[in-house]
């Protein structure tokens, strides 16, 4: 597990037009698939930054017994801060957002927002993103491609691909997001009320150029704010060739249908 960043932790009242004096009104959603060891890590960084804030774990039926440990956490939490949803189904991390998304929506928290479970996101950070939406933004993206951003430890083919990838999106999409990729990000509720999650069909690594380019047909506010990736130092990433190509060609769709009708022939 990548250790804090230096940044002094910030009371829950720093954020709290966001979060509110209980946290009742951000939700942080983590998806879990065989992070049974970097869990319990990662929620005390978050609620050692953040005191106040809600935890919502969604977790794929890890055969390493990952619910388990959320569910050891939820229950040994005196605050209520922490909750788990089980899912019997592994079907890729769109579906698991979405899962959370919509546990989100029903129970009315304001604020919306994605981090990995594995550490490559710190919650010692995540005060950047909740700064900018109290700012009035409506989709925060933490980047690591914007000044300021950093990325720690990461193979360098790794560092090629996510920029390869980042570049071929924003030119494709002529969307002016430079981290269109990032997976740690804060919505508003009318955000994800909005882009009609229930037509959303990618499941993997372009789930999040799906949303955002989503935000940005729709109008939002999108903004980006720097931030250090850690790659992991426990388990191994998800990545794969199929979730890269799935990307790929859903990007170039994406691509084509706003050219079309950006020339009135759709």
């Amino acid at each position: 597990m990548g250790s804090p960043t230096s940044e002094n932790n910030r009371s829950p009242e720093d954020v709290q037009a966001v979060v509110g004096a209980e946290g009742e009104r951000a939700l942080v959603v983590i998806p879990t698939f065989n992070e049974r060891e970097n869990l319990p890590t990662i929620v005390a960084r978050l609620h050692a930054a953040l005191p106040g804030i809600h935890v919502l774990v969604v977790d794929d039926s890890s055969p390493d017994g990952t619910g388990e440990v959320a569910d050891r956490l939820a229950a040994d939490d005196p605050a209520d801060r922490i909750h788990v949803l089980h899912r019997t189904a592994k079907d890729g991390l769109g579906k698991a957002y979405l899962a959370g998304f919509d546990w989100g929506l029903e129970r009315s928290y304001a604020v919306i927002i994605e981090m990995d479970a594995d550490g490559s996101h710190a919650p010692e950070q995540l005060h950047r993103l909740l700064d900018a939406v109290n700012a009035g933004a409506d989709l925060v993206i933490g980047s690591r491609y914007v000044r300021g951003g950093r990325l720690v430890n990461w193979p360098r083919h790794r560092e090629w691909l996510s920029r390869g990838a980042n570049t071929y999106a924003r030119l494709a999409l002529g969307a002016k997001v430079h981290d269109i990729t990032a997976g740690y990000r804060a919505y508003r509720r009318t955000v994800l009320e909005k882009i009609e999650l229930d037509t959303v069909e990618s499941a993997g690594y372009c789930f999040q150029i799906d949303l955002a380019w989503r935000s940005v047909r729709a109008g939002f506010d999108v903004r980006e704010v720097p931030i250090t990736f850690t790659e992991r130092e426990i388990g191994e990433s998800k990545m794969s060739g199929g979730v890269m190509t799935e990307a790929f060609v859903m990007v170039a769709r994406w691509g084509a249908q706003s050219r079309l009708e950006r020339l009135g022939l759709r």
